[in-house]
């Protein structure tokens, strides 16, 4: 018996034929693109590990070959390092300071600078390290080599991570330490003596500082994750506060109020001057609208 196939039929047969082309073409783009990331990652592996003198397929099958390996690695290192160490002092030689030391720069401090800075190979850290060569030159004893032993290991991550933390920290009139105001806490009296008194808080997360990221700042040793109450402030005592361009006084307009921050360890507060600050202004209108029921702010 002959089959006919009906013109349904043939239309039905062309379009699972180009579904079937169409799925494969598709897995063979998947696979192409798969195999070119893959090429582009191993490509990357093999340039960064040709920056300390190591490839792929080294030949060392004697005692020459395996020493010129070595000595070829040794002086890649080297020249890295020295590389480093030119790159932080042309930072620091256009750095603008203001001598106000006749002090010597301690040697001591010069060479385990140069030890711990010889390290340093991101740009964006070598700017840092620069400054504070400046800055120390200028001014021996404003960085303290624990406050370099903690630079040391900073990523670029971790310091745009410090950048948020500084760029919402304010200073109390006559205080160095940096602190991150997140509040108020009212303390407790006759109308709440029955009932349980909460801190009133920012949200920090909310203008980029998760608490997450507290607890990292304080692994670094730069804050303390724990908040800090203020003293009670009196009425009428009015303090001067500034954070970045702005200045502005708080005073308590009764008693048994306090407030709630965040505060710099020494180390933080010493970096703290190396970063350039980004205004945040929406965080600072939130601080003053959350302190006004308790606080005049000017």
């Amino acid at each position: 018996m002959k089959i006919i196939s009906s013109p349904q039929t043939s239309a039905l047969n062309q379009v699972t034929t180009e579904k079937i082309d169409n799925s494969v073409e598709k897995a063979s783009k998947q696979e192409e693109s798969i195999v070119s990331s893959t090429n582009s990652v191993h490509a990357k592996m093999t340039s960064m590990f040709a920056k300390v003198g190591i490839k792929p397929a080294l030949v060392m099958h004697d005692i020459k070959s395996r020493k010129s390996v070595v000595e070829r690695r040794r002086d890649i290192l080297a020249s890295n390092k020295i590389a480093n160490l030119q790159s932080i002092l042309n930072v620091a030689l256009t750095t603008s300071v203001t001598e106000s030391e006749q002090e010597d720069l301690d040697p001591d401090w010069f060479f385990a600078f140069t030890n711990l800075a010889e390290n340093i190979y991101s740009p964006t850290m070598q700017e840092l390290w620069g400054r504070i060569f400046a800055a120390e030159v200028a001014k021996p004893g404003s960085f303290s080599l624990r406050s370099l032993e903690t630079l040391k290991v900073l990523t670029q991550r971790d310091a745009r991570l410090f950048t948020r933390a500084v760029s919402i920290a304010s200073k109390r009139a006559g205080d160095p330490v940096p602190r991150i105001l997140v509040g108020y806490h009212q303390r407790r009296g006759l109308s709440t003596l029955l009932r349980k008194v909460y801190p009133h808080q920012l949200n920090l997360s909310a203008h980029g500082l998760s608490y997450p990221d507290l607890l990292a700042l304080d692994d670094m040793k730069l804050i303390y994750a724990s908040e800090i109450e203020s003293g009670e402030l009196h009425p009428h005592n009015t303090v001067q506060w500034r954070c970045g361009a702005s200045s502005f006084s708080i005073t308590a307009k009764r008693k048994g109020v306090a407030l709630v921050y965040y505060k710099f360890t020494a180390v933080g507060a010493e970096l703290s001057k190396l970063i350039a600050r980004q205004e945040q202004t929406h965080y600072l209108a939130a601080v003053k609208h959350l302190l006004t029921p308790f606080f005049t702010i000017k």
